[in-house]
């Protein structure tokens, strides 16, 4: 009864963990390059929509599967759904899964074409971000039916007692209608009982469904002995989740963004180290005073990734660069905001140039974005390295801040996730690739929803951390 609950249900939005929704994944299945993006129910269970892109033509059939991620149940999988591809682009791919259990989960896509066979596993959090009511068609269809239904019992009783046991023709006499009087009146006492059990019953399996939608773990942040952010995080009770079963995602159990408000112009990329469960802290590189907004992105043992948000008010901190992994930029404040700029100026007469597609951007959509570093006559920057193993991070924040994403080459996945899912490790790849990192890179993503963006995207040249700032419309 409890799944008839979760699916009878329609939209009402309830707080939920920041950032985006969709899941993105740019990877190689054995001989394919895929683009897969998965939308995952809101709630669950609930049906996750799969697109793949295949950059091959030679792949022929996409079968795709859910297992839970870390593969115990592997021997119990159902049968892989095929994919099916677009009449007008071949290479696109559509699909659906259901998803049936909260938790950590991973879509298994197998492809099979002229070049041979692939695979990858693509890293899905399935949480129910939402609890819902009956729609208000379905209520006005349903109400007037079940009054209907009431009366008819109660008129069916009725009749029964005053004509049931009469000759055909024969007209029932006062002492017939006064218990069928009295008949009605305890029909419509046992049908309001079965309405007030039925309701609560209802509020029962919505209770217990509540317990269900997903509560994000709470932070608090304060900046104390002047320079000193410490970060406690609460959990207000959701399952079986825990804040002692954190593990290192880029050899770091969170990633911090600070960036300052209102206007987004000051922006730290850090790493705070944990002291224990639940408590963590960072001491403050260089820093102009003001507030900010916090997000820390954590992953817990299972695979399942959240981003813990608050907001800080820091002083003035001056002396110390950033150091190790940390790393941070500045840009104009959003009140100057150029939507046109595809140009970002960094040190040494160099620049980061977005490789930006033709306008509009559009929500919903996942593509790669693009972003290129060059020296100052235009030529490929020299001197590329690894930052923390990846070719670059991007943050893609919305200037309302209700959309947060932490992007890399890969994906929208953190890489601690795509490990449990099986696939090589991400790092290797760019790993073999060290002595010659190219110029350029690339993140796929999609943005959830229209509106003003500001994306800071982040690599490493000549043992220094570039920040490149550019801001983004986005329509429906």
């Amino acid at each position: 009864m409890r799944l008839l609950f979760g699916l009878l249900l329609a939209a009402i939005p309830l707080a939920a963990h920041i950032g985006s929704p969709d899941i993105f994944y740019e990877g190689k299945a054995g001989p394919y390059r895929l683009l897969v993006t998965i939308r995952p129910p809101q709630v669950v269970p609930g049906v996750a929509e799969i697109e793949i892109r295949c950059a091959s033509p030679e792949a022929r059939k996409m079968e795709i599967v859910p297992l839970r991620l870390g593969g115990q149940d592997r021997q119990f999988a159902p049968k892989a759904d095929v994919a099916q591809p677009s009449r007008e682009d071949p290479q696109f791919y559509t699909g659906s899964l259901w998803l049936m259990a909260a938790g950590s989960w991973q879509v298994r896509v197998d492809v099979s074409g002229d070049l041979g066979s692939g695979r990858l596993s693509v890293p899905v959090p399935a949480i129910s971000s939402r609890t819902l009511t009956m729609q208000r068609t379905m209520a006005a269809i349903l109400l007037p039916l079940a009054l209907v239904l009431c009366l008819g019992l109660i008129s069916i009783v009725g009749a029964s007692v005053r004509e049931g046991q009469l000759e055909p023709g024969g007209l029932p006499d006062a002492v017939r209608r006064r218990r069928s009087r009295y008949a009605m009146a305890g029909a419509t006492l046992v049908a309001a009982g079965a309405l007030f059990l039925g309701n609560l019953w209802w509020n029962s399996e919505a209770g217990w469904y509540r317990r269900y939608v997903f509560k994000p773990i709470e932070l608090r942040g304060t900046v104390e002995s002047g320079s000193r952010l410490m970060l406690r995080l609460s959990d207000p009770g959701w399952l079986n989740r825990s804040l002692d079963d954190l593990i290192p995602d880029h050899n770091h159990l969170m990633h911090l963004y600070m960036i300052r408000l209102p206007q987004m112009d000051v922006v730290r990329h850090l790493h705070p180290e944990q002291m224990e469960a639940g408590l963590f802290e960072q001491d403050l590189p260089s820093l102009p005073s003001g507030r900010y907004v916090l997000f820390g992105d954590i992953v817990h043992r299972n695979g399942l990734p959240e981003t813990v948000t608050a907001e800080v008010e820091a002083p003035t901190i001056e002396g110390r660069a950033p150091t190790g992994d940390d790393s941070g930029g500045s840009a104009p404040p959003l009140a100057q905001a150029d939507y046109n700029r595809i140009v970002f100026p960094l040190s040494d007469g160099y620049r980061m140039v977005w490789q930006r597609p033709a306008p509009p951007l559009l929500a919903g959509r996942a593509m790669l974005f693009r972003f290129r570093l060059e020296d100052e006559a235009g030529r490929p920057a020299s001197g590329m390295e690894l930052y923390m193993g990846m070719a670059g991070h991007a943050a893609f924040v919305g200037t309302d801040r209700s959309v947060f994403a932490h992007v890399h080459p890969s994906g929208s996945a953190p890489m601690a996730a795509l490990s449990l899912a099986g696939n090589d490790n991400p790092h290797a790849g760019h790993a073999m690739m060290a002595a010659g990192i190219p110029a350029e890179v690339s993140f796929p993503y999609g943005f959830p929803k229209s509106g003003k963006y500001r994306i800071f995207v982040q690599v490493k040249r000549a043992g220094r951390v570039e920040t490149g700032v550019f801001d983004a419309p986005v329509e429906n």
